[in-house]
């Protein structure tokens, strides 16, 4: 059902709109017929089209474009880079634990294919950073390690250091994989400057369709062992027939999202003026991540006495579609792990609200969310309204 016009949605990192050109070749390739892996003309052109999605993954991340698999989305793009198993220049090569960030997504964090007991987690810092110099003891007191951090976080947009990170695990023989889900098309990818052997991509987080996504490999030769068998599809690392018309829209999808990620000015100057406006009405604020850097399109944070569950039913009454820090499968406001390991307290956790722009973000939408603001405040909590910092 199609939004109405005064609706604004600001929640891009949960999930994009459908650019309309994915939608687009998306409906045009539903009208195919042939399988890709057969050898007609319509098979053909089915893997024509794969092969051309394949190319527009690779440009969004500088990556080879033999090195992109198609796969269901971020999660089964983790959940297989996740592995003790891969096979280094042909060769089966085990590491012995991993090693994530304490503010991965749920993905992540559930480990992938390492038990419990081959997992250890990164601590951050109040901006939600990585402790690099315990990374580094971390790194020196074991066996060979898969370290595991995202490159923004979805609730505070915090970049992490990559480069960084990536030579550390470089000099200490481990391998690097980056979540990448919430950078494609906010920030610039660029696989080789991190050192990163793997990275995720979901496409619905830049405008193509849900349940569809990539790992991308840095080399062909280090890859993770395949966690979908049995057939030969995408070169051999994901079982199953393809969703060319899902390909096909990543691939349009990922085309505008590597041109956006170019020019972070424009959504910058929206988030900032919301930022502004938020403060004006409550000073005492928390803007999470404040003072690390951050995605152009992403602003967490809380108000004091704001409960962020009656906060966004109150904004979804006047039409806004937000998101809180964090939000569980079922949909219901939870303690943020992010926040939390962040050092907030959870009074404060329980106030965040995250908004989140994205390609069809506009003035407008910020002049309609300052709008209801003082609105929301006036009616949940009047007393934060002009409280001191």
């Amino acid at each position: 059902m199609p939004q109405a016009k005064d609706h604004v949605y600001l929640d891009h990192n949960a999930g994009a709109p459908l650019r309309p050109g994915a939608r687009e070749r998306m409906v045009e390739v539903l009208s195919d017929v042939g399988n890709a892996s057969s050898v007609h003309a319509d098979g053909r052109r089915a893997r024509a089209r794969i092969e051309a999605a394949r190319e527009q993954v690779a440009g969004l991340c500088k990556a080879r474009t033999r090195a992109v698999t198609f796969v269901s989305g971020g999660t089964e793009a983790n959940m297989t880079a996740l592995t003790p198993n891969w096979q280094d220049q042909g060769a089966p090569y085990y590491l012995d634990r991993l090693l994530r960030g304490a503010t991965e997504h749920p993905s992540v964090a559930a480990g992938g294919r390492f038990p419990a007991s081959m997992q250890e987690v990164i601590p951050v810092d109040a901006n939600g950073l990585i402790r690099l110099d315990i990374l580094k003891d971390m790194l020196a007191g074991g066996g060979p390690a898969l370290v595991s951090v995202m490159a923004a976080n979805n609730e505070t947009g915090v970049i992490s250091p990559l480069a960084e990170i990536g030579a550390m695990v470089a000099e200490a023989g481990g391998f690097f994989h980056v979540d990448a889900v919430q950078a494609a098309g906010r920030m610039e990818i660029d696989m080789d400057a991190w050192q990163a052997d793997a990275i995720s991509l979901s496409a619905h987080k830049f405008g193509g369709p849900q349940g569809a996504g990539s790992l991308v490999v840095r080399s062909t030769a280090r890859v993770p062992a395949p966690l979908m068998l049995g057939g030969g599809q995408e070169n051999w690392r994901r079982a199953g027939t393809e969703n060319v018309a899902a390909i096909s829209g990543i691939g349009v999808a990922a085309e505008a999202a590597e041109k956006e990620a170019q020019d972070w000015a424009r959504l910058a100057a929206l988030r900032d003026r919301l930022e502004a406006g938020v403060r004006e009405i409550c000073p005492a604020v928390t803007i999470f991540g404040e003072e690390a850097p951050r995605l152009a399109n992403t602003s967490c944070f809380a108000a004091p006495g704001i409960s962020a569950e009656t906060a966004l039913i109150a904004f979804d009454l006047e039409r806004l579609s937000l998101s809180s820090g964090s939000a569980c499968s079922s949909g219901k406001v939870s303690v943020s792990h992010v926040l939390t390991a962040m050092g907030a307290e959870e009074a404060t956790a329980r106030c965040a609200l995250r908004v989140s722009l994205g390609w069809n973000s506009t003035d407008a939408d910020i002049d309609r969310f300052l709008e209801v603001w003082p609105q929301v405040v006036d009616r949940l909590n009047p007393e934060a309204r002009n409280r001191a910092a």
